[in-house]
């Protein structure tokens, strides 16, 4: 009865020279469920494959994403030969229904973390994942096997059974998670198979078996509550969409990428993580394995700045909130970390986890080197976001106002500095063109705050560096030559990351130089309809393998041809691009040549440019055009 993708996976001490195991899965064969507290990807196969607990930046309870063999799995289906299977949500929720089919009969798998409207002010109690399959069409028999591995399945742990519907897993020693016990709770009697516990049990048509898994003081254990905790979640997140202000040719895909970047953000801080993930390899041989499960501040600003669109202001207020208890936090200079745990907090330090192999020759890893980075461009993202908020959100205060006098005057000061942008080159730092990009919007928002505000501000300083940034733009990182903006100085490097300057305003999107530039990325960089983030096999950032196209960047290029009048090529990029989202929406950080998902999936960055293009789109096609601001 045991689950073949995890019936090694109880033995404590992997042997480190065992070859590499591979997931079985695709990256992309998983949709995700969620609670802004935790998340968990759900496979076509009815198994949950990846689940950080109690929190999206704890330890792996589930990781067979990462390792079939040792990374743990909570698998429901039935036995009968499936002759199709099919996911989807339920329209305007993060509710997950997996279908499968055969010639005789068909069941349901539902999947959902519970939510309410109540959870909404009281910052949530629940944090379970509930898992209810359902014999829609004639009788049959299902299997279960949950097989939690504590610590990146670096710990051990030993199963109990409660009574006959409950199994207790209590993790050995130390547990940095700080879990003292997990729960499975059935409506269907359980077993133990080694620390696993399983289930087979029949089901006849119409008859339904409910599991809730969680933590052991779960206050949803009590009663099993699963059809009233369906009925608020779905509630929940069908009045969370209808708040939405976005009516436009493109509300589906829209709408599929705010549920995400909801599912993203965090209850308890306003936090908002770049990815759900880690480890998920960015090249077809396995290497660039980051950990992504983290708040990087211009990922998160960037994605207030798609929430604000859609008129989500609440989200807006709440990673303003957190911001601010940043900048209280940061150095005297006014600079900030590139990145920030959930809570706030540092991430840890990077290192592999040799227990889970991943799907390449190396092990993934955990934690961040990147936190250690200077980029500057992180301040332009910000004082953007901020800017937006106090525009469509509200007015700054006089504390927050002179926390972000603080900011600017540093970038006024170290906008020259090299540093390793927004790619996070690992070989040393360089002058960028997108650092200093971000660095003259950070100048700019700061400049159109105070003077819409009347908040006072040195002005003609910073209209000096302002004026000299875009001096310096213009006068080094033009390449007359390639008649084409470079990367970085004296150089015929492009970089996707220039598809940002008409989208900040820094140059219009019909200027001759912009116009050659917009031509050579998409002849230089661009794979129909994929665009690289730099030429394609360029060791630029020290790194071996050759990546994928930059999900984020080909909607970027989307939204600048139309934005230059092109709308035509730009529908057509966007559509192409929306061909490359999985089955339920959902979008991997980078897409290889062949088709294949690559790298941390699901990514917040490539939604939120899907959502800005997709708006650009809907004015160019309406034959609006909104007024400089």
């Amino acid at each position: 009865m045991a689950d073949p993708r995890t019936q090694d996976a109880h033995d404590d001490s992997p042997a480190k020279t065992d070859a590499p195991t591979s997931h079985g899965i695709p990256i992309d064969a998983h949709g995700l469920i969620g609670n802004m507290r935790t998340t968990a990807l759900v496979s076509t196969e009815g198994s949950i494959d990846f689940m950080c607990f109690p929190r999206v930046d704890s330890p792996t309870i589930f990781g067979a994403l990462l390792d079939e063999k040792r990374g743990g799995a909570f698998t429901i289906a039935p036995t009968f030969e499936i002759a199709r299977t099919r996911q989807m949500y339920l329209p305007e929720t993060n509710v997950l229904l997996t279908r499968f089919m055969s010639g005789n009969a068909v069941c349901e798998l539902v999947d959902f973390m519970p939510v309410s409207k109540d959870d909404e002010d009281e910052k949530g109690e629940s944090n379970c994942v509930v898992r209810v399959i359902r014999a829609k069409y004639g009788d049959m028999s299902v299997r279960m096997h949950c097989a939690p591995r504590f610590d990146y399945a670096r710990g051990s742990h030993e199963a109990a059974r409660v009574d006959k519907n409950t199994i207790r897993f209590t993790p050995s020693g130390k547990n940095p998670g700080g879990i003292d016990a997990l729960t499975l709770d059935s409506t269907i009697e359980l077993g133990i198979d080694g620390n696993d516990a399983v289930a087979q049990f029949e089901l006849k048509e119409g008859e339904t078996a409910c599991f809730l898994f969680g933590g052991e003081t779960e206050p949803a254990r009590g009663e099993l509550p699963c059809k009233q905790a369906l009925s608020d979640t779905i509630d929940f997140w069908r009045a969370w969409s209808a708040k939405s202000t976005y009516h436009g040719r493109y509300r589906e895909v829209v709408m599929r990428s705010a549920l995400l970047l909801k599912l993203l953000s965090s209850r308890e801080t306003g936090a908002i993580i770049a990815a759900p993930t880690f480890g998920m390899p960015e090249t077809p041989d396995g290497g660039r394995r980051w950990d992504y499960r983290y708040t990087w501040i211009r990922d998160a600003a960037f994605s207030v700045y798609a929430l604000l669109r859609l008129g989500y202001v609440g989200e807006a207020r709440d990673f303003k909130n957190w911001i601010a208890e940043r900048n209280k936090q940061c150095d005297s200079d006014g600079s900030f970390n590139v990145m920030y745990a959930v809570d706030g907090e540092a991430p840890p330090d990077e290192e592999a986890v040799d227990t889970l192999y991943g799907s390449g020759t190396e092990p993934p890893l955990i934690g961040n080197g990147a936190r250690d980075q200077t980029q500057l461009d992180v301040y332009g993202a910000l004082l953007d976001a901020i800017y937006l908020y106090n525009k469509y959100g509200e007015s700054i205060s006089y504390d927050g106002w002179q926390h972000v006098t603080r900011t600017v005057n540093f970038v006024a000061q170290k906008w020259q500095n090299p540093d390793q942008g927004i790619w996070e080159f690992r070989n040393g730092g360089r002058p960028l063109l997108h650092s200093r990009l971000m660095c003259w919007v950070t100048l700019d928002r700061a400049i159109r705050l105070a003077q819409k505000r009347s908040l006072p501000a040195p002005f003609q300083e910073w209209n000096a560096v302002r004026d000299a940034i875009h001096e310096d733009i213009y006068t080094s990182f033009w390449n007359d030559e390639i008649k084409s903006f470079v990367q970085t100085p004296d150089s015929k490097t492009l970089d996707a990351s220039t598809l940002m300057m008409p989208l900040v305003r820094f140059i219009g999107p019909k200027d001759p130089r912009w116009l050659t530039t917009l031509d050579a990325i998409g002849n230089e960089l661009g794979v129909d309809p994929l665009i690289f983030r730099y030429t394609r096999g360029d060791s630029l950032d020290g790194l071996p393998g050759e990546e994928g196209g930059f999900s984020a960047c080909s909607f970027w290029y989307a939204e600048a041809l139309a934005r230059a009048g092109r709308v035509d090529e730009g529908r057509l990029v966007f559509e192409k691009m929306l061909a490359y989202a999985n089955h339920v929406g959902l979008y991997s950080e980078e897409v290889a040549i062949s088709g294949e998902a690559l790298g941390n999936f699901p990514q917040a960055l490539t939604h939120l440019a899907l959502i800005s293009a997709a708006f650009q789109l809907d004015r160019s096609l309406g034959g609006e055009h909104p007024q400089w601001s």
